[in-house]
């Protein structure tokens, strides 16, 4: 009988940095479990046409990352800096999406994260995923001919519309499954709001299986 696996669903949108400070949380759960973890990535726009777009020189803005975002970053190892630009995150989203089906998903969806909040590129720009994807070793040809058909927008839209379901009205947002044994059915799935801590995921893994962990 193979032992039961844990699955993390995270829907996250690349123009926030709340989302990004969960990618170091997330990274040392799965050195922890290793295999036995799986996590799968989801879109969310939290913007998404024709919903304005944040005025990058707003107070709202400054405030947010001077007493919020600024902390958690030099709390989680992470360098930050407030963009200039507040672009809309579909193609990013496309992007990561079409690097998924060649094994690079991972590559590219950290290095968009840190060309929006490392370095402030406009992530919104076909031209600058273009280059973000190709030093991740995606050829920015066959991504460009990607990204003008539908077939990746719908992937998109996709998840957004899972997420809908869920009721998620706000990003990071994991859920945390597994599988059951044999007969029996698993615990109910458990989610997890905001740019939850790494005792977020322990407690959860405690409530999913009371019996201790596979993994660890």
């Amino acid at each position: 009988m193979t032992s039961p696996k844990l699955w993390i669903d995270v829907w996250s949108d690349f123009v926030c940095p709340f989302c990004y400070l969960e990618v170091p949380v997330i990274d040392q759960f799965q050195n922890a479990y290793g295999d036995a973890v799986e996590v799968r990535w989801h879109a969310f726009e939290l913007r998404p046409e024709p919903t304005p777009a944040l005025d990058p020189d707003s107070d709202y803005l400054h405030e947010t990352w001077e007493s919020s975002v600024y902390p958690m970053a030099n709390e989680r190892g992470l360098l930050l800096r407030l963009p200039p630009v507040q672009p809309r995150s579909r193609k990013a989203f496309e992007t990561a999406f079409f690097a998924r089906e060649s094994g690079r998903f991972e590559a590219v969806h950290r290095a968009i994260f840190k060309a929006f909040f490392e370095d402030g590129i406009d992530i919104g720009d076909t031209d600058a995923l273009l280059d973000i994807a190709a030093t991740c070793g995606i050829d920015p040809e066959s991504l460009e001919e990607a990204l003008l058909g539908d077939e990746l927008t719908d992937a998109v839209i996709e998840d957004e519309e899972f997420a809908k379901k869920l009721g998620v009205t706000g990003v990071p947002f994991a859920v945390l499954s597994r599988e059951g044994v044999g007969d029996q059915e698993p615990p109910p799935p458990i989610a997890l709001r905001g740019a939850a801590p790494i005792q977020h995921f322990e407690a959860a893994i405690e409530r999913l299986f009371p019996d201790g962990f596979p993994g660890a």
